[in-house]
């Protein structure tokens, strides 16, 4: 399954403003090397805000660094507020939130101790449930503006360059190509092939690593832009504004200056999500982290270009999630274990009446495992036919505990090819139920 969480965000309205040098690096290093969890085709990056370590999603179709979780942590101070409001990507109104500056955000001795923060404290958009694992808040832009930043999805480190002089012999290696940087975002132009009779070059797409699908296309942006014979309607997302719905399909290619991409998948979102969003001029769709992780990357904002190579995901085929299944990680819950302390042959006996080899030395002892429930199931799709419901609790999958599962590795099953027999058996309301059902490509 493609995750589908998407946040794109658009300020409303904004109280105030400052100014800010941006990231820096200290201690006259030539780069900083920062590690990240690669999860669902997103980034998870540690950040130290104010001296509290949080998660952040590295996303590069995002302006401003925004926190909306704090999920277990009792404190983190904040000063020079006003109010502010948002608009993004969905369907509910627009809601209202604070920004706060001089923050200081530091990782691995990469630090801005000028730093504005845009606050949203609202469960309805935590994104930790979708992602696994706990994750506080999203950086953009300014995270990007100031240096070469690389990103290698094979080793899964971002470096930060100290300029483009120092990385120049590398960078031969590596395919030079233009972006355009508009209100703190990057774009790029790109050839589109719908099928045989459609095609739309030079389409402005913006570079979103926050989005983990491959193409999303905006219905009504261009003429040439329609939904492929096959389609079905799915759950797209969560946006910072509600939930998005659309359609997905295949078109022939995508080509990215010279590297091209046959069959890729694409999500259109209902014009409903996106009708109150105020786009760039000539923008008619976004490329996502299903394209940008199969390439290693270096993004070079302040000179405008991006420079890349492909890696060994170049040729991954294009999957979705065959089973219409959306599964969310609840938290984490109690898991009995057992096992023997000092166990020996003397420290056995067997019961006689039930003709049991039984261990004096079993303990049990208790572990802290994930949770998981059922978030979404599309219409139609397999899991629906076969009965599953919203909110039902997965207990095990294919025969093995769901507790043994990441939500990862739950993900990959849901997409992995078509016709494969997923059980899966869950409790509702306290009652334990099995459903069998095949994975069915639409497309």
């Amino acid at each position: 399954m493609k995750f589908k969480l998407l946040l794109l965000f658009s300020l409303l309205f904004v109280v105030g403003s400052f100014s800010q040098e941006g990231f820096t690096m200290g201690n006259n290093k030539n780069k900083v090397v920062i590690p990240f969890k690669f999860i669902n085709n997103l980034i998870i990056i540690p950040l130290v805000v104010n001296g509290t370590e949080l998660n952040f999603l590295l996303d590069t179709g995002v302006e401003e660094t925004i926190l909306f979780s704090l999920e277990d942590k009792e404190e983190i101070r904040f000063s020079n507020i006003n109010k502010v409001m948002f608009r993004g990507i969905g369907t509910n109104e627009p809601f209202e939130g604070m920004k706060s500056s001089a923050n200081t955000i530091t990782t691995k001795g990469y630090t801005d101790s000028n730093h504005a923060i845009y606050i949203v404290l609202n469960q309805s958009i935590n994104i930790s449930s979708q992602v696994g694992i706990p994750v506080n808040g999203i950086i953009g832009y300014q995270f990007f503006k100031n240096y070469p930043i690389a990103i290698n999805y094979n080793k899964r480190k971002i470096i930060v360059h100290s300029n483009q002089n120092k990385i120049a012999k590398k960078l031969k290696k590596y395919q030079k190509v233009p972006i355009i940087i508009e209100e703190m975002k990057p774009y790029v132009t790109a050839n589109i092939e719908m099928d045989d009779t459609y095609e739309v070059r030079e389409a402005k797409l913006l570079l979103d690593i926050g989005n983990s699908d491959a193409l999303w296309l905006f219905i009504g942006k261009h003429k040439r832009i329609q939904v492929s014979e096959k389609n079905f309607d799915d759950y797209l997302g969560l946006g910072f504004s509600g939930t998005i719905y659309g359609k997905r399909c295949r078109i022939k290619k995508l080509s990215i200056d010279t590297f091209t991409f046959v069959n890729p998948i694409v999500a259109m979102p209902d014009s409903l999500a996106t009708k109150d969003i105020k786009m760039v001029t000539n923008r008619v769709g976004s490329i996502g982290s299903e394209i940008m992780k199969r390439f290693s990357i270096v993004f070079d904002y302040a000179n405008k270009v991006m420079y890349l190579k492909k890696n060994d995901n170049f040729n991954l085929h294009f999957n979705y999630n065959m089973s219409g299944l959306e599964v969310q990680h609840e938290g984490l819950e109690w898991v009995p274990q057992t096992y023997e302390e000092n166990a020996s042959s003397a420290n056995v006996f067997i019961d006689v009446d039930n003709n049991n080899v039984v261990s004096k030395n079993l303990k049990y002892k208790f572990i802290l495992k994930p949770f998981y429930s059922v978030f979404s199931v599309r219409k139609d799709s397999p899991s629906d036919l076969a009965g599953l419901q919203i909110g039902d609790e997965i207990t095990t999958i294919n025969g093995r505990n769901s507790y043994t599962y990441s939500l990862q590795e739950i993900n990959e099953i849901l997409k992995s090819e078509e016709d494969k027999t997923i059980v899966i058996e869950v409790l509702r309301q306290s009652k334990p139920l099995k459903f069998t059902f095949k994975l069915k490509n639409l497309i």
